[in-house]
């Protein structure tokens, strides 16, 4: 149903008149302003996809501080990206320019706020921690995991799943007191090295992730902090580990204002569950609202999404119908990659800019055909994966040694600094582990050591880089010397500016800079030359963004949706799909395969887009490229009888093809030919569906 067809339309749309609030920036239909001007001690928006749920969070906000005269330091605001929270704080300073950065202490990721309480409100020495506690990723955890078990000589069974078995380790000691309670179903160490894990972050001053809002929430318990709002973004992204912790923020007269879409529910390997919506409202006895317009697809891709939406609820447009869905047959990924080239650079031609186009796949080994053809193509792309810390090794050895020089009870980190095989000074394990008993024997473990105490001086980038010895260190004879050195002192102008915007010194500076790297990634590592390219990504990163033209590329039983173990898995890559669908504001574009290529992918399509009715579907021409299988047979067996009949003249060794180039018949048959192109290596072809130039 569309607004025109809604018969109480007039009363949708409404000025921010009522109750006094006048803010006049916005319309808020009904649905909006009723969740803005709700006062209940806890109240739950089921928020629809493209709802305006992000101006409704706004304008509560400011409802909050303008017309009833709460403090946004009395507010915490909890996302579940760095993102969403710099947008949430972005639109704020747009419509409130008076508002001081330290005022919004609470808004940030559950994450972000856990570690500003535990850094700031939080008595963290009671859980044997320090203040200047840092930090770790889920991989390091279980990196230092395996130094506990290797050094303790524990016997733990599927180490390739060690991160999800001390999860579920955890949560065990978290629900039982009692310690004969806890016996491994595999029968090894794993409880035991829990135990010791835990022991062994105290030791060396860091947390996990899930550290930090269950030592938060620990603490809030006999230690609370008063606040007057918490105001929750994606609720339905919510374990129950997070739950607990809005459970601890609340005290006496503290109001919960949370919004969430069950039908959005993508995160089960995250911990958040379909149940999560249910658990909030019956939890904190929350009133119940809606935002049921949608503000940003077309009729006609929000039908298409209705038949892959779970939850009950009304699900209204405020556009039109708009043109149809477009199902495209391909004959594997890297035609489609070719397709998909030339399509693009119409829209573009056409005014469509790149950045708003975006290519969805399942699996982040899609994009690679995408990737050859396109940079082939001089189509410019970005793609949703930050490198990270291990990809560029300078900077990961810089990390380490910064890291250790302020925190020297991170005894791993370094000895990694001490023994890495390119920059440093490349010692032993062993000798690395003397010289940080002794506190001697190594120049660059002294400065280490020493840093701390000078880190109040006003440092610049060359008096850094002269500190660590850094001409030396970064291995000058190396063919990658000049770039690891601009690499490194790009990374000190950094943390030097980023100390002083904080008005900490350099120490302080960089303990929250690696803090926050861990949380976020380091920003400066992605690619900043294709922001304005088409978008590729994985439909899990697809969530929360929105582009005018949508691909969702290899929609083959197998892939989307993947084969999946139980009832609940395969729920959730049905929500997934509609995420998916719902990113799509004009056009959406639907693509299978003949030859899918991809690990238990079938062939044709799949039973998603068998769900679109025909209304909704523009399905495309068949042609040599975009034939069934039933169709290929019967051409192959054309093809065999004309070469029986000698009709067929053999093409010589060196070919040109129109999208791969020039290359070299390897293989050839009556029914295929095998090519090594120059360019894109071996190709396999049907000889009926492929045109092939002569070169000789």
């Amino acid at each position: 149903m569309s607004i025109k067809e809604n018969p109480t339309n007039q009363h949708l749309i409404h000025k921010n008149e009522q109750n006094g609030y006048q803010r006049s920036e916005y319309q808020l239909n009904e649905y909006q302003l009723q969740a803005v001007l709700d006062e209940s001690e806890a109240c739950l928006v089921n928020a629809n996809v493209g709802s305006g749920k992000t101006t409704v969070l706004i304008e509560k906000i400011l409802y909050l501080h303008e017309k009833k005269g709460v403090p946004y330091q009395d507010m915490v605001v909890l996302t579940f990206t760095n993102k969403a929270a710099g947008e949430i704080k972005e639109r704020l300073y747009q419509k409130d320019n008076e508002i001081k950065e330290k005022e919004l202490w609470g808004f940030g990721t559950f994450h972000s706020v856990a570690l500003k309480m535990l850094k700031e409100k939080l008595p963290a020495d009671q859980l044997g921690y320090t203040r200047q506690f840092q930090v770790i990723t889920p991989e390091e955890e279980v990196s230092l995991a395996e130094e506990v078990i290797s050094r303790e000589k524990l016997k733990i069974k599927y180490k390739n799943r060690l991160r999800k078995r001390l999860d579920a380790a955890g949560k065990q000691c978290k629900k039982e007191d009692a310690k004969e309670n806890r016996v491994s179903k595999y029968k090894d160490d794993i409880f035991i090295l829990y135990e010791l894990l835990e022991q062994e972050k105290k030791q060396q001053d860091k947390m996990s992730f899930d550290d930090l809002i269950d030592h938060a929430g620990k603490l809030l318990y006999t230690n609370p902090v008063y606040l007057s709002w918490v105001i929750i973004d994606e609720v339905q992204d919510s374990d129950e580990g997070q739950l607990v912790f809005v459970e601890r923020l609340k005290t006496t007269g503290t109001h919960i204002f949370a919004v969430g879409d069950a039908n959005q529910v993508i995160y089960s390997f995250r911990g958040s569950s379909q149940n999560v919506i249910y658990a909030f409202k019956h939890r904190f006895g929350a009133n119940e609202l809606s935002l049921p317009v949608n503000y940003r697809s077309s009729q006609t891709i929000l039908e298409a999404a209705r038949r892959f939406q779970q939850n009950a609820g009304e699900l209204i447009s405020s556009r039109e119908a708009g043109s149809r869905i477009r199902i495209k047959h391909h004959y594997d990924p890297f035609l489609e990659a070719g397709y998909l080239a030339d399509r693009i650079k119409n829209l573009h031609a056409a005014g469509i800019e790149y950045s708003n186009i975006a290519i969805f796949y399942r699996l982040k080994e899609q994009s690679k055909s995408l990737e050859e053809v396109f940079e082939k193509e001089e189509i410019p792309y970005q793609i949703s994966v930050k490198k990270t810390l291990q990809e560029i090794p300078v900077l990961l050895w810089m990390f380490q040694v910064l890291r250790f020089s302020v925190n020297t009870r991170d005894i791993e980190t370094g000895i990694a600094a001490l023994t890495n095989k390119v920059y440093g000074e490349r010692m032993t394990k062993k000798a690395a582990q003397k010289a940080i008993d002794d506190r001697e024997g190594s120049e660059l473990l002294t400065k280490m050591l020493l840093f701390s105490s000078q880190g109040s001086r006003l440092w610049n980038v060359e008096e850094l880089f002269e500190y660590f010895n850094l001409d030396e260190y970064l291995c000058p004879t190396s063919s990658s010397w000049q770039k690891d050195k601009e690499t490194v002192q790009f990374l000190f102008g950094g943390l030097i500016s980023y100390s002083n915007e904080k008005e900490q010194d350099l120490c302080d500076g960089i303990r929250a800079y690696i803090n926050s790297a861990a949380l976020y990634g380091l920003d400066f590592l992605e690619n900043d030359e294709k922001k304005d390219g088409v978008n590729l990504m994985t439909l899990h990163a697809s969530k929360g963004l929105e582009f005018s033209h949508v691909f969702i590329i290899g929609v083959n039983q197998g892939l989307i949706p993947l084969q999946t173990k139980s009832f609940d898995d395969e729920e959730e890559e049905r929500r997934l799909f509609f995420v998916g669908i719902t990113r799509a504001k004009d056009e959406l574009e639907l693509s299978y395969y003949t030859n899918p290529g991809y690990y238990r992918a079938m062939p044709g399509e799949s039973r998603y887009l068998k769900m679109l009715p025909e209304h909704l579907r523009e399905d495309s021409k068949k042609d040599g490229a975009q034939t069934d299988l039933r169709e290929m047979k019967k051409q192959i067996q054309q093809l065999k009888q004309e070469s029986e009949s000698g009709n067929i003249e053999k093409p010589d060794k060196r070919v040109r093809h129109e999208r791969y180039g020039v290359g070299t018949i390897l293989e050839e048959d009556d029914s295929k030919i095998v090519v090594d192109f120059d360019d894109f290596g071996k190709k396999e072809f049907i000889k009926g569906f492929v045109q092939l130039e002569n070169m000789s």
